[in-house]
Parts: structure tokens; C-alpha cells; sequence
């Protein structure tokens, strides 16, 4: 999958490749073509997270990732051509807050919130408690595949 990240926004290390790895694991478990496959990744500020998540989905609060699917219905990707799935917008104060609070490392919650994301582009939400399982389940498979279980 190609991963749009502005020029003036960097990744540390190699973490644009793994996020692209889980992307091609992701996509591939949801039976789509990671070739064809793009998304635009934009990272932001608390305040900047904070407006979008106002603007867009009506929550005053700062938050950590927001998902803007293209496809309201997965049944509805074009059979050719590049699938732009969507817009991914994480805020990297909240990633460093995080793995801290959770004990684990940067990369691993960078990662985990770019997968939570990326499966809500394809379709899946945690609205209901069955939906969340599932969710959930995915989450945790795809990490695994990676190895950064929690």
C-alpha cells in the first residue's frame, strides 16, 4: 500500500516500511489489493486533533487517531484502478503519552493506532460490542503478525 506523508513530516527509523508492512497485512486479511491501495497519513498536534475532531465529529477534546474512510461500503472499491481508502490523522504528543502510560514502546503504539485506523477505512467499527470484539480481534492478529503483542 502507498502511504502519503507530507514531505516536511518525518518518521523516525524505518517506521513508514512497517507501517506499510502491517498495511500489506492488513489489507491482504480483508482481501484487498495492496497494490492498488493508497491512503493519505498526516500527523498533528494535540490542538490540530483536537479542532478536527470538533469539526468533523462533533468532540471537544483532543484524541489520538481519526480514520476518514473514502467507501462507505467496502462493497463498493472500484475494480480498477488505485483505491484511495481514505485520510488517517494521528497525533504524535498522544502516541509518546500513551506507550508511556501503557508500558510498551512508541513504535508499538504508533503502530497499534495506525492499524485501529486503517481497519476503519476498510469498514470496521467498535460502535457495539460485537463490532468492537471483532475489531479487536483484528487489531490484536495483525500486531501479532508483527510481533508487537501488548
Amino acid at each position: 500500500m502507498k502511504i502519503y506523508l507530507e514531505e516536511e513530516q518525518v518518521l523516525e527509523d524505518n517506521l513508514l516500511e512497517k507501517m506499510e508492512q502491517v498495511s500489506d497485512i492488513l489489507l491482504k486479511s480483508e482481501d484487498i489489493d495492496s497494490d492498488r491501495a493508497e491512503i493519505s497519513l498526516t500527523l498533528v498536534t494535540p490542538s490540530q486533533i483536537k479542532d478536527l475532531n470538533r469539526d468533523y465529529r462533533e468532540v471537544d477534546k483532543i484524541t489520538d487517531v481519526l480514520s476518514f474512510p473514502q467507501f462507505d461500503d467496502m462493497n463498493d472499491l472500484p475494480e480498477q484502478g488505485e483505491l484511495c481508502l481514505g485520510d488517517v490523522v494521528i497525533c504524535i504528543d498522544k502516541v509518546k503519552e500513551q506507550a508511556e502510560e501503557y508500558g510498551h514502546s512508541y513504535e508499538r503504539e504508533l503502530l497499534y493506532l495506525f492499524v485501529h485506523s486503517l481497519l476503519h477505512l476498510v469498514g470496521y467499527d467498535h460502535m457495539e460490542e460485537e463490532q468492537k470484539k471483532d475489531m479487536r480481534k483484528q487489531e490484536e492478529e495483525i500486531m501479532s503478525q508483527m510481533d508487537l503483542r501488548r
